[in-house]
């Protein structure tokens, strides 16, 4: 009896079929010589956006496929695109002779560049075969003795391809075989995108058994034991999710490998490999590794397990997987984290990184390799949920977490639920094992900033510049050109806040038609009417002050702020304009502002009402231009006063004209309303601009509330926000005043012409 290679099939008629398994994020490179059928084989098992062919190439620079002085140039795009395809995660198939080894390297280091893995699929046509179809083709008229080049070539690569770095290698020796290969797409093994969970993930367990347990029943897991077995049952739909570092250092290895494996066996949990784990795999596979890092109480607690199950801890540590890309892509689970560019492929690198993260080549005063923070540049859209180094309590950082809260070294044992974001923690038995870095800090230690807090600081140049696409819950995609990022960086840069504070920034308020109406620009009818043909049918109109648009971010207190923003000069709120720029040069007036609005809140009892320690306001801030007084004196005035010293120069000639000729009459009306008119203009902005010496010269007009700590108060409807700020001025008067407003029903005639009539009202009164 004999057995065919697993990768051979019998097909109907005897005939022997090539199954080719391709993973699906990889680079397929076709070998063979000219003639030997790779583009008719491309054709036939590839899309035509998956085959990057070295002639079509050639044809984009020269405008002639066989055109050899044009090889260069093809290959610089070739290379180009399939770098863009691999870096978005895409299948490249090269369809190019590929038959000598430097022509090869390249693709291989485009594979290693971008973690995906090289595929080598052969087509060892016979010479004769490829000399008859090439006669046949009018645009290969090269000899035959290039074929025979070819053939050589290729004969000599096939021992050293493995050598080379291709991972998986098909050969198609004859005719038959190329026609009756078959080939399937695989994910790769850390592809788990179909499972969306719930999960429960939990931080490195070194071996701290009864705090696992512990754990487990925490999060609502069952457990039983028989027969010295602990054996447990999930939630309803639950998974757990092991990340890596089960061994060492704590007092009950075998014990946590046992429950580990059993589960993951069983389907209900997943693993994934801790440096830890992998030693202790080196050590049990007879390798010559150090013992150390608990390493020898890992193989003393072993010494009384038998063969049977240390055979198995080899087979399930060695089939563990670098890193699982999970929930369709919006979560990554590994060990020590995982890049953005790493997440879903496979290569030595990525395991590395898996494993123990990436580190400078430096270390410590501890000893310890110092390493590269790369959670603090992450911008990934995937959470990465990971562990490996020892932190107080898992903080959020760029929608990353590390849960690894060193149960070993007295701290805790910590699992993250997801997709609650919720972490649950349980406090270890002991300190089992001295870390050589100390991380549980005292008080003294602690800024009191959040790793994102610390991490927000400074500013990533690359999150601000070139053409940015920001993705918004209510506007799908929103792209910001690069000129004006550039623009938004100087002003950032220069003028604006804190970023920290920065939670909002108002948009320009949208004008209603030009009116029909003789001498009006604009007129309620033209506003009623939009938001009739758009299905509305009640509004809210609100008395606009003439102000400035202002954003009041206010804190309770300066520790709310330093705990809520990050903001550790004391300050306890800001008020700055739609543009991010602080309205008040003078400090004082701005920290009395906020004193009169904290009171208030206070007073109202709208701190406790809204449940939150921070509120972020839409207002109208008065006097009218704060921020451009000094141009308005300046400039504005000192415009309309010269323009009306020079109109009434002309009105007196053109009067004294007017008593010698009528001719000037009709010139002199035009002067005269002009006259008029900025007069007019004068006595207007004198009426809304008036100097600023202290708090009695400001007037603040809160007309939303845009946010609190746990809200954004969507689910309220307008005329909440109005009844609850106009509470704030009861509860304090000056300088906060309340915005009028009236509801408008647009299906009544009457409610219609009563909100005209005020409008009416109030822009007769200026």
């Amino acid at each position: 009896m004999w057995v065919l290679p697993a990768r051979w099939l019998f097909l109907r008629g005897y005939r022997l079929t090539m199954k080719i398994t391709v993973p699906e994020m990889s680079m397929v490179v076709l070998i063979g010589a000219s003639g030997s059928g790779k583009s008719s084989f491309a054709r036939k098992h590839f899309k035509p956006t998956q085959v990057l062919s070295s002639d079509t190439c050639r044809g984009i620079v020269s405008d002639d496929e066989t055109d050899q002085d044009a090889t260069n140039d093809a290959f610089d795009i070739l290379h180009y695109i399939a770098g863009k395809r691999l870096a978005g995660g895409k299948l490249v198939v090269v369809d190019a002779t590929n038959v000598q080894k430097e022509s090869r390297r390249p693709l291989l280091n485009l594979a290693r560049e971008y973690h995906v893995i090289p595929v080598a699929i052969v087509l060892d046509t016979d010479e004769a075969v490829c000399n008859q179809r090439n006669q046949l083709r009018s645009d290969r008229n090269f000899g035959n003795h290039v074929i025979r080049n070819h053939v050589r070539s290729l004969k000599s690569s096939l021992k050293g391809l493995q050598k080379e770095g291709f991972r998986h290698i098909y050969i198609l020796r004859n005719q038959d075989e190329v026609d009756n290969a078959t080939i399937s797409f695989e994910p790769l093994f850390n592809n788990k995108k179909e499972l969306s969970g719930p999960f429960d993930i939990i931080g490195d367990i070194h071996g701290c058994f009864t705090e696992l347990c512990t754990l487990l029943g925490k999060l609502g897991y069952s457990l039983e034991t028989h027969e010295g077995e602990v054996n447990v049952e999930p939630p309803a739909g639950r998974t757990a999710v092991f990340l890596g570092d089960l061994v060492d250092r704590g007092p009950n290895t075998p014990d946590v490998l046992r429950l580990v494996m059993r589960m993951v066996q069983r389907g209900m949990a997943l693993c994934v490999p801790g440096n830890h784990d992998m030693k202790l795999l080196k050590k049990l596979q007879g390798r010559d590794v150090q013992v150390t890092h608990g390493l020898a109480e890992t193989l003393q607690q072993l010494k009384t397990e038998s063969n049977e199950f240390l055979t198995v801890v080899k087979l399930f540590l060695d089939s563990l997987v670098s890193h699982y890309v999970l929930d369709n892509g919006r979560l990554v689970v590994a060990h020590a984290g995982m890049r953005q560019e790493y997440q879903g492929r496979g290569s030595r690198r990525v395991r590395e990184f898996a494993l123990y993260g990436e580190t400078t080549g430096e270390t410590d005063e501890f000893g310890l390799p110092v390493r590269y923070d790369w959670a603090s540049e992450y911008r990934g859209k995937a959470m990465v949920v990971y562990g490996h180094t020892p932190v107080p309590i898992p903080e959020w950082l760029n929608n990353t977490i590390n849960i690894d809260t060193g149960c070993v070294f007295g701290g805790s044992l910590s699992a993250l639920r997801y997709p609650e974001r919720e972490v649950v923690s349980v406090q270890a038995l002991s300190a089992y094992c001295e870390p050589a870095r100390p991380f549980l800090l005292s008080d003294k230690d602690m800024d009191g900033l959040s790793s994102q807090q610390s991490a927000d600081r400074q500013l990533n140049i690359e999150d601000v510049t070139g053409k940015l696409l920001i993705p918004t819950r209510l506007l799908g995609n929103i792209t910001i050109r690069e000129e004006n990022s550039m623009a938004a960086l100087e002003v950032m840069s220069r003028f604006a806040v804190d970023p920290r504070w920065l939670i909002y920034l108002p948009p320009t308020m949208s004008p209603p038609h030009t009116s029909q109406r003789e001498g009006l620009l604009e007129h309620p009818d033209e506003a009623f009417e939009y938001y009739r043909k758009n299905g509305i049918k009640t509004v809210i109109c609100e008395e606009k002050h003439m102000g400035s648009r202002a954003v009041i971010v206010l804190c309770r207190s300066a520790e709310t702020a330093r705990t809520s923003f990050g903001i550790t000069t004391g300050e306890q709120g800001v008020c700055y304009t739609r543009t991010g720029r602080r309205f008040f040069d003078d400090r004082d007036i701005e920290n009395e502002l906020l004193d009169h609005l904290n009171n208030a809140m206070r007073s109202s009892g709208l701190w406790e009402e809204l449940d939150t320690d921070w509120i972020c306001l839409d207002c109208e801030l008065m006097p009218w231009s704060l921020k451009g007084q000094e141009l308005i004196k300046s400039q504005f005035a000192a415009v309309g006063a010269a323009a009306c010293s020079s109109l009434h120069t002309a009105v007196s000639l053109l009067e004294q004209a007017c008593s010698v000729s009528e001719d000037s009459r009709s010139v002199l009306d035009i002067y005269k309303g002009k006259l008029e008119m900025a007069e007019q203009f004068i006595e207007s902005y004198g009426r809304y601009c008036w100097p600023i010496a202290t708090l009695d010269d400001i007037k603040l007009a809160p007309f939303h509330i845009m946010a609190t700590a746990n809200s954004t108060h969507l689910d309220r409807d307008h005329l909440w926000h109005m009844n609850t700020l106009a509470r704030l001025s009861m509860a304090d008067g000056r300088p906060i005043i309340q915005t009028a407003y009236r509801q408008v029903d647009l299906d009544n005639e009457q409610s219609c012409a009563e909100g005209v009539l005020w409008w009416e009202q109030l822009t007769a009164s200026g």
